[in-house]
């Protein structure tokens, strides 16, 4: 059944992620007794090669096997969330094509790592993504109208620069919304197109991002960095 792959899925990603913070958090505190980096001939292999391949493993196996073999499905279906959650976990490493997993930038992968627990969770209390469920007895027509006013909402939130909405809007109704008609971040492509330099608009934004959202973001930090370790190193 697709919901029990799912919640194997979310499982393995929180369990894998959950561990590799504590290991890299072990290694870190140079414990003796701890493996530590693997290094075969002097090379870091990072955790997100290892990702990959479990993420192409638990893919190819769950496309493979027959829809009767419900056992080995699910646990493709694990493996594919351990290879979310190394690769995830690495995922400002592949943005910015270095080390910055420490740093300021490394927070990034935090960020992705919650909002993929996140959404995962959302679909399994019954989310659906974009409403499609929500005009069931409706036409085709109406069905994907609906659809793409959603996706256009969720859109316009993201160049916003709401990341979370957006996304996150993408499987909770009315959310899109909120963050389409509300004002966007200083430094959004929305704000840079549509605000001039000195608008009052602009002003608003700034004063909304330094009231509000600033605050909101150190508490996401602390709770974060309370699970991951602290992203204090110079980049």
């Amino acid at each position: 059944m697709p919901q029990s792959r799912l919640l194997f899925f979310f499982l393995g990603l929180v369990v894998t992620f959950v561990f590799i913070r504590i290991s890299v958090r072990l290694i870190r505190a140079k414990v003796r007794w701890w493996p530590g980096n693997f290094t075969p001939g002097g090379t870091h292999i990072h955790h997100v090669v290892f990702g990959t391949v479990f993420m192409l493993l638990g893919g190819v196996i769950g496309l493979a096997v027959p829809d009767d073999q419900h056992g080995v499905r699910v646990a493709a279906a694990a493996l594919l969330g351990v290879g979310a959650a190394l690769v995830l976990d690495e995922f400002a490493l592949l943005l910015h094509l270095r080390d910055v997993y420490w740093t300021k930038d490394g927070r990034l992968s935090v960020d992705a790592v919650f909002l993929a627990i996140g959404m995962t969770g959302l679909l399994l209390l019954g989310a659906r993504p974009l409403g499609y469920e929500e005009f069931y007895g409706e036409g085709v027509a109406v069905r994907v109208l609906i659809i793409l006013v959603n996706l256009g909402f969720a859109i316009v939130a993201l160049l916003k620069g709401k990341v979370w909405t957006g996304l996150i809007g993408l499987l909770v109704p009315v959310l899109p919304e909120i963050g389409a008609v509300r004002l966007a971040r200083p430094g959004s492509p929305w704000a840079r197109w549509r605000y001039a330099e000195g608008s009052r608009k602009l002003r608003r934004a700034y004063r909304r991002e330094a009231r509000i959202r600033q605050p909101l973001i150190q508490v996401k930090i602390r709770v974060q960095e309370f699970i991951s370790g602290r992203h204090d190193e110079e980049a």
